[in-house]
C-alpha cells in the first residue's frame, strides 16, 4: 500500500520551506552597492563626475564670433582698399556680413559636425537680423526724440492749439492740444465700435463652426492686409458723399474702426482657440448651454489675451494718417465736437507740420511724432504686461482675495466641524439653507 503525504495548497507553504524573495536569483552577479558622494562643509561633492555646463553659450562660441567678426572686417577692408575699386558704406557692410557668415561657419566646422554647423549658422543669422531690427527701432525712437527736443520742453506745446501760431512764431506760442483731443475722441469712438463687434465676431468664429464662419474668417484675414487709404475712401464715399455727412471726427473714427476691427478679431480668434477643449466639455457635462459656457468659461479664461488684442488694435488705429486725412479734414483750431467740423489727429498734425519749410513747424512736427510714438509704446507695453499672464494666472490683488476667501472658508469649516453649524454671514451657507421647504 502506498502512503501519500498531504500536500499544502499552492502559495501556502510553511515557514522556511519556500525560497527567500529577497535572495538574488541563481547565477546572477550582485550589483555593487550605491554610495552617495560625501558633501564637503563648503558645499560640493568629494567624488563623482564633474558638473556639466548646461548653458547654451560656450567660450568657443564667443571666440568663434569674435574671430569671424575680426576676420571679416579685415578681409573687407583689404578688398575695398587694396584689391578692388569698391566704395560705399552699404557695400562694405553687405560684403563684411557675408564674409562673417562664411568665416564663422568655417570656424564652427572645426569642432562640430554638419547639422551642428548649420544650426549655429542659422542661429547667428536670425539673431543678427533681430539685432538689426532692434537697432533700426532704437534709431527711429532716438532720432524722433532728438529732432523734437526743442518743442517737447515747452508746456504750451501740450496745452495750446495752433490757432494763434503762425509759421514765424517761436515755440513758446501754440501747441498740439487740438491734435491730442482729436486723437482721444476718434480712438474712443472707434473702441466703442470695435470692442463689442470684434469680440462677438471672434466668439462666433470659434463657437459656431460651419461654412459661414469659414467665409467670415477668410474675409477677416483678407481685411488684415487692407491698405489704409482704401478704408478712408470707403468711409468717404459712403458716409460723406452718399449719406451727406461732412468731414468730422466721427467719420475719421469709422475709418479707423475699419482698420482696427480685423486686427482685434484676428488676435481674439487666436486667443480663444487656445482655450482647452476639456474646459468646454466639463461645462457641457454640468448641463450648461453653449452661450453660458462662453460667458462663464471661455471669456474669463481668455481675459488677458482679449485685452491684449484690443490694445494691439488700438495701437494700429492710433497711428493711421491717410484715412483721417480723407474723412476728418484738417484744422489748426481746437474742436471738441466729433459730430461736426474737421478734427485733426496726432499723425495728421505731424504730417502737416513736417511738410512746412519753417524750422519751428518742423520742430513741432517731430515733437508731435514723439508724443504719438510715446503713446504707441505705452500701449504696446501695456499689452505686454497684461498679456504676460497666462489663462488662470492671478494678479497679486486677486491672489490676496483668494487667500482671504480660503481663510474664511477654513474658519467656517472648523466651526461647522466643532459645533455642527456655520457662523452667520454672507459667505456662510448652512446645510438647512440649501434645502427646499415644502
Amino acid at each position: 500500500m502506498t502512503v501519500t503525504a498531504p500536500q499544502s495548497p499552492p502559495g501556502d507553504q510553511g515557514p522556511g520551506t519556500g525560497p527567500d524573495p529577497t535572495a538574488p536569483p541563481k547565477g546572477s552577479v550582485p550589483a555593487p552597492p550605491t554610495h552617495l558622494p560625501v558633501r564637503r562643509p563648503g558645499g560640493g561633492a568629494t567624488r563623482g563626475d564633474p558638473r556639466r555646463n548646461l548653458s547654451t553659450l560656450r567660450a568657443t562660441d564667443v571666440y568663434a564670433l569674435l574671430g569671424a567678426a575680426a576676420a571679416s572686417l579685415a578681409l573687407t577692408w583689404l578688398i575695398f582698399d587694396r584689391l578692388l575699386p569698391f566704395n560705399g558704406a552699404l557695400g562694405f557692410v553687405v560684403i563684411a556680413y557675408a564674409l562673417f557668415i562664411g568665416v564663422y561657419a568655417l570656424l564652427v566646422s572645426f569642432d562640430e559636425d554638419g547639422p551642428a554647423v548649420r544650426d549655429r549658422v542659422a542661429a547667428v543669422i536670425v539673431q543678427s537680423l533681430g539685432l538689426v531690427m532692434l537697432t533700426v527701432l532704437a534709431f527711429v525712437v532716438v532720432y524722433t526724440l532728438y529732432e523734437g527736443r526743442e518743442a517737447l520742453p515747452h508746456l504750451n506745446f501740450y496745452t495750446r492749439s495752433m490757432a494763434d501760431a503762425g509759421p514765424l512764431e517761436p515755440l513758446s506760442v501754440g501747441g498740439i492740444s487740438h491734435a491730442i483731443v482729436g486723437t482721444l475722441w476718434q480712438i474712443s469712438i472707434a473702441l466703442l465700435i470695435c470692442i463689442p463687434t470684434g469680440l462677438v465676431c471672434a466668439v462666433f468664429l470659434n463657437e459656431v463652426p460651419g461654412g459661414f464662419s469659414r467665409f467670415v474668417r477668410t474675409i477677416v484675414e483678407a481685411m488684415t492686409a487692407l491698405p489704409s487709404i482704401v478704408a478712408g475712401l470707403f468711409i468717404y464715399a459712403t458716409f460723406i458723399l452718399s449719406l451727406g455727412f461732412g468731414q468730422s471726427g466721427l467719420a475719421a473714427a469709422l475709418a479707423i474702426s475699419v482698420m482696427m476691427l480685423p486686427i482685434i478679431i484676428r488676435a481674439a480668434d487666436v486667443v480663444i482657440r487656445l482655450v482647452p477643449g476639456t474646459l468646454r466639455e466639463a461645462s457641457y457635462a454640468l448641463g450648461t448651454s453653449r452661450w453660458r459656457t462662453v460667458w462663464h468659461v471661455v471669456l474669463p479664461t481668455t481675459r488677458s489675451g482679449l485685452t491684449t488684442a484690443v490694445i494691439l488694435g488700438t495701437a494700429r488705429g492710433v497711428g493711421e494718417t491717410s484715412p483721417v486725412l480723407l474723412t476728418a479734414g484738417f484744422t489748426q483750431e481746437l474742436n471738441t465736437d466729433p459730430l461736426h467740423d474737421p478734427m485733426v489727429s496726432l499723425p495728421l498734425a505731424a504730417f502737416k507740420l513736417v511738410e512746412s519749410p519753417e524750422p519751428t513747424y518742423i520742430a513741432r512736427g517731430f515733437g508731435t511724432a514723439a508724443v504719438l510714438l510715446t503713446l504707441v509704446l505705452v500701449l504696446f507695453v501695456a499689452a505686454r504686461v497684461v498679456g504676460g499672464r497666462g489663462p488662470g494666472k492671478l494678479t497679486r490683488r486677486q491672489e490676496h482675495r483668494r487667500v482671504r476667501a480660503s481663510r474664511r472658508d477654513a474658519r467656517r469649516f472648523a466651526t461647522y466641524a466643532t459645533t455642527g453649524r456655520t457662523p452667520a454671514g454672507p459667505a456662510s451657507t448652512s446645510p438647512a439653507s440649501t434645502r427646499s421647504t415644502p
